[in-house]
């Protein structure tokens, strides 16, 4: 069982779950990308010129892009959506399937004010697509070209790293580095891009240009040094670097790329260039260039209006089984009281053999609608299924309303197999209507999940074991596709407990000052109803619940805002053994304040044994990260078997970058093929920290001034912050669904170690008198699992040599070094020795780990140390350390 989340709230969380996957729905027909979404956010002043200047960056960019891609690519159809607040026109259509969750683009006002600069939010590994870029108002108007360039150019910067899954090629962590020529080089791609190093000082109106120091322990340009680029030049790459420049048309291939540079393109990507990158694509390895220049974009614009949502209820024979029925009506009950919005339309269709239309759409004004809606839930199972006969009807409720069904929701619950089902199948791709569907046990039909995934919407299942906890869970991020982000239902909390020799379910609940409106609670029973309690935060015993006999529930909505603070509840079992479960929801308290959300996934939708995936949960509010939270993954298998995995943010094994506020981990503990399903229990304390980042990665690159005429030309600074600045956040409990993959070829068989311990990607290094410190966080056996067997600790005076021929570089000696447990933090300490190179101004060192079964990682991110020549004698130069930075490179990346 999943220690401490409920049962009954599995179905629950599966209602709200089915809000639709937020995989993208670009395809490339041909050589042109069709359906990408650009979704303007309701947070937006209504601005029609914000609409034409969407069309003019999409416009250009696919003119750029088809020229940087050899002819390959363009853009050939975009969807606008325009918010609900904005006034109606004409032209504006309903959206089909098209919803903020599948946007590709998003236009919304910035992380923070004044912070203008677009970005992707990317989070994977090489290779693998991005989430969404996000431009502001300001920068799509025009406004910020000066700093950013021409919007259709940054457009395909964000684009190659949303679809590509390639990085930048500069770092203002790392401007400079020092090359294998034995200069000072701005980081940069290529390094044919000319311009000057300077620091550029304004106070008021009046500026000055001074030249770089050298930093006496880097041997690099002091950190206010920056690299300005003649306006004038002809040099064409990189994109992936400063897109700005207007001589620049072309991604860094492999005969012009920087390898040494410290940029995270190398870092990520194995010091492969941008293009090599973009040409194992497999939209690359799908087309041909093409000839003749390509057509303009089509646009359509899209308006989101009220939500129209149709349950259809499976009440066929298999509803009998493992009280699948009862199960359901108890989570369509928590649905229709608390998930769904006000405003929303919503009809009720049951099916056996045929279908019977419940409720016609209502819509939901206040309570009374919702309990109107109660009454119209099927009561007994009994007899055979017709999938489409539900469907049907539901088209046939919604069209009563709606001439077209077009982007209406159809929320299907199942249980049995339809020989039947693919005879709608063309149909329902064709209606437009957004499918979700919810599978009991193992013998659901697996038609209905393709039926979601064609129409965008979410497939789950619900396991009939009797310790699983996935239905309520499943349901809750139901609410998500469309909507607003204030109107969101947020899951607070969901446990479950089997009573037998104590009587008692006590526990809190947490309600933080980003939550608490329309706050529900629900409680659920196996037998007979308990005694229930609940608390608020200063002690005063709270509300009656409303008890419901038959579907074995009881709840209670908190009126207007709940009481920042923690909540208590006692419950007191009346049979023994007994089942009890609690489930809290609730919404943001304030429309002008974003909640704390949770957000989770893994790395693909399908996979392979024995290839390794990913879980990743991201933790925002609004779009600044949440750092320091304790993140929890439960993946429950067809069988109910549930792995617990503990996420996190350190920059190390899966998780990509430290401090972004998304927590990763690998995933390889696979019990059996078929469905697994994701849920993710994150919670803070007050010691909890919220970050805001000065330097959002993979963004377009900054451009700080030009040099013209040999004088450097300032743009305004971006604003400044510190880059620790964090703030404290008040406790805090989110719960969130990542929806079902699905794994294939497990092998019943006893196998060998598959997996080797992962790469390291963090070491860094300080100095003492006559010695090196290095730092790194342990990997494990199995990734980032276990304890590995050893290290092997190489160091090198030229970085290419290190990186190219790890095996023949200098060993430090290890024998004091015991390896700690996976993801805490190792410390090794050693003297540098003798390096053989001559003219060496830097000691290169990277590390390797090995596993008990003798399988090794990938060579470790590489550190550095600035010398200082003491004596040279019979052509040995012996050196000691001043300073280590760290520089992440994965190959051959600067040579010191």
């Amino acid at each position: 069982s999943i220690p401490g989340l409920a049962q009954s709230s599995v179905f629950l969380l599966a209602l709200h779950l089915l809000q639709g996957s937020s995989a993208s729905f670009v395809q490339l027909n041909g050589n042109g990308y069709e359906g990408v979404i650009v979704a303007i956010d309701p947070a937006v002043p209504e601005d029609e010129t914000l609409i034409t200047e969407i069309k003019d960056m999409v416009t250009t960019a696919s003119t750029f892009l088809f020229e940087a891609t050899e002819k390959r690519f363009f853009f050939k159809s975009v969807s606008i959506l325009i918010p609900e607040n904005w006034k109606n026109i004409t032209q504006y259509k309903r959206p089909k399937q098209e919803s903020y969750k599948h946007a590709d683009v998003i236009v919304a006002p910035p992380t923070l004010p004044g912070r203008d600069e677009p970005y992707t939010k990317q989070f994977t590994q090489c290779e693998e697509k991005g989430e969404y870029i996000h431009f502001t108002p300001d920068f799509v108007l025009g406004k910020k070209q000066d700093e950013f360039g021409p919007s259709g150019r940054a457009f395909v910067h964000e684009w190659a790293h949303l679809r590509w899954g390639v990085f930048d090629e500069y770092n203002d962590d790392e401007r400079f580095y020092s090359a294998s020529s034995k200069k000072i080089e701005a980081t940069r791609c290529s390094t044919g891009i000319t311009g000057t190093n300077g620091v550029y000082k304004c106070q008021g109106v009046i500026c000055i240009t001074q030249r770089c120091k050298i930093d006496a322990n880097t041997k690099l340009y002091e950190k206010d040094c920056q690299f300005f680029p003649d306006k004038y030049q002809t040099e064409k790459t990189s994109i992936m670097f400063m897109q700005g420049i207007n001589s620049i048309i072309e991604f860094c291939n492999e005969k012009n790329h920087n390898r040494e540079a410290p940029c995270l393109q190398n870092k990520m990507c194995n010091s492969r260039s941008t293009w090599e990158v973009i040409s194992s694509s497999e939209d690359f390895k799908g087309t041909v260039p093409i000839a003749a220049p390509p057509p303009p974009p089509v646009f359509t614009l899209l308006k989101i209006s009220e939500r129209t949502v149709c349950l259809v209820l499976d009440k066929s024979e298999s509803m009998k089984n493992y009280n699948r029925l009862n199960r359901m009506n108890q989570a369509v009950k928590y649905f229709l009281l608390q998930t769904i919005e006000n405003g929303s339309w919503v009809g009720i269709v049951d099916f056996d053999t045929t279908a019977h239309i419940r409720s016609k759409l209502i819509q939901i004004k206040s309570n009374s609608e919702r309990r109107k809606l109660l009454e119209s839930l099927p009561t007994e199972a009994s007899g055979g299924i017709s999938i489409c006969s539900g469907i049907e009807s539901a088209f046939q409720v919604i069209k009563e309303i709606y001439p077209q069904v077009d982007g209406s929701e159809i929320m299907l619950v199942v249980a049995g197999e339809d020989k039947n089902i693919r005879n709608c199948m063309d149909k329902v791709k064709q209606s437009g209507a957004i499918i979700h569907s919810l599978a009991f046990g193992p013998n659901a039909d697996p038609a209905v999940t393709e039926m979601s995934s064609i129409t965008g919407g979410m497939h789950t299942y619900a396991s009939d074991q009797a310790e699983s906890k996935g239905l309520t869970d499943t349901l809750r991020t139901f609410g998500l596709g469309s909507t607003h982000l204030p109107q969101h239902s947020l899951q607070l909390e969901s446990k479950r407990l089997t009573l037998r020799s104590n009587p008692w379910m006590n526990g809190t609940v947490i309600i933080d000052s980003t939550a608490g409106k329309d706050t529900f609670c629900l409680i659920t029973w196996d037998k007979q109803s308990p005694g229930i309690s609940l608390w608020d935060p200063s002690g005063t015993p709270t509300g009656n619940f409303t008890m419901d006999e038959g579907a074995k529930m009881a709840y209670l909505s908190i009126p207007g805002t709940a009481k920042v603070g923690v909540w208590t509840y006692s419950l007191q079992a009346k049979a023994n053994p007994e089942t009890l479960t609690i489930t809290v929801n609730s919404r943001a308290a304030n429309s002008a304040v974003p909640p704390i959300t949770v957000n989770a996934k893994m790395n693909r939708d399908t996979n392979t044994f024995p290839s390794p995936m990913i879980v990743y949960a991201e933790i925002l509010q609004g779009f600044i990260p949440i750092l320091g939270a304790n993140v929890t993954a439960f993946i429950e298998s067809n069988n109910g078997k549930v792995e617990v995995l503990e996420l996190l943010d350190n920059g190390a094994g899966a998780d990509s970058f430290k401090n972004d506020g998304v927590y990763s981990r690998y995933f390889t503990a696979y019990q059996d093929n078929g469905n697994y399903s994701l849920k993710v229990q994150a919670s803070g304390n007050t010691k909890t920290v919220m970050r805001s980042l000065r330097h959002l990665p993979n963004r377009g690159t900054y451009i700080p001034g030009w040099v013209v005429n040999g004088k450097i030309e300032g743009n305004p600074p971006i604003p400044e912050s510190d880059e620790d600045t964090r703030t404290n956040l008040e406790s805090f409990t989110r719960i969130a669904s990542g929806g079902v993959f699905v794994i294939s070829n497990v092998s019943k068989l006893p196998l060998p170690d598959l997996y080797p311990p992962s790469q390291i990607r963090d070491l860094e290094a300080t100095s003492g008198e006559d010695e090196i410190r290095i730092t790194w966080t342990a990997p494990g056996d199995d990734f980032d699992v276990g304890k590995v067997q050893q290290y092997i600790i190489r160091i090198s005076g030229s970085i290419l040599d290190l990186r190219d021929n790890f095996d023949d570089a200098l060993q430090v000696n290890t024998s004091d070094l015991s390896p700690n447990e996976a993801n805490t933090k190792e410390t090794f300490a050693f003297k540098p020795g003798n390096i053989s190179e001559e003219n060496t101004t830097h000691i290169f060192i990277a590390i390797q780990s090995v596993d008990k079964s003798n399988l090794t990682s990938k060579v470790s991110s590489i550190a550095q140390v600035a010398l200082e020549v003491l004596m040279i004698c019979k052509n040995t130069l012996i050196y000691i350390s001043k300073q280590i930075s760290g520089l992440y490179v994965l190959r051959d990346s600067a040579t010191h």
